[in-house]
């Protein structure tokens, strides 16, 4: 967190530039839900706001069917739960060779359809967790993950360059 508080939005006036210079009623065109637009809001207000259309609660299914719905909050749907790389199921068909790798087999000669896809009998890669850079790799399964990071909460609580706090694998 900064010591020293920045306002969130403070649009300076346009220059009298006729190319690339900003151009609110374009913007405003382009974005006219946006919470910028709304008149005078404090920094608090816009927080607020931002917090609950942005960061909370689920976003709603797109056909209907509940496959594209999605909780912002880290916690899954009944339709859509937290992913369990034990649980991925592997082979052919499409399917992946392992909750690490797709499935790397061709499809047969004179089809490019993942449907015909036999499963992967080669020799995968070892799994490994020494991944280039910080964090805690990329074996931890999104089902641990997705708790501690529901639990960070609001906008501002939020901890720079890790996901939730022990996330960079230090505690």
């Amino acid at each position: 967190m900064p010591t020293q508080r920045q306002i969130i939005v403070n649009a300076n006036p346009a220059p009298a530039k006729p190319r690339g210079a900003r151009n609110d009623n374009r913007i405003k065109a382009a974005f006219p839900h946006s919470p910028i637009h709304l008149g005078e809001l404090t920094d608090d207000e816009r927080k607020n706001l931002y917090q609950t259309l942005v960061l909370d609660g689920d976003l709603p299914d797109g056909p209907g069917n509940g496959v594209n719905s999605f909780n912002r909050d880290f916690k899954g749907t009944a339709q859509n739960p937290v992913p369990n790389l034990e649980d991925v199921v592997t082979g052919g068909g499409g399917l992946p060779a392992s909750p690490y790798v797709p499935n790397l087999a061709s499809p047969g000669p004179g089809s490019a359809n993942a449907s015909d896809q036999p499963e992967f009998a080669g020799e995968l890669p070892v799994a490994t967790n020494n991944n280039f850079g910080s964090g805690m790799g990329g074996l931890v399964s999104p089902s641990s993950t997705s708790p501690k990071i529901a639990e960070q909460g609001t906008l501002g609580t939020y901890i720079s360059g890790r996901s939730y706090q022990g996330s960079d694998g230090k505690a």
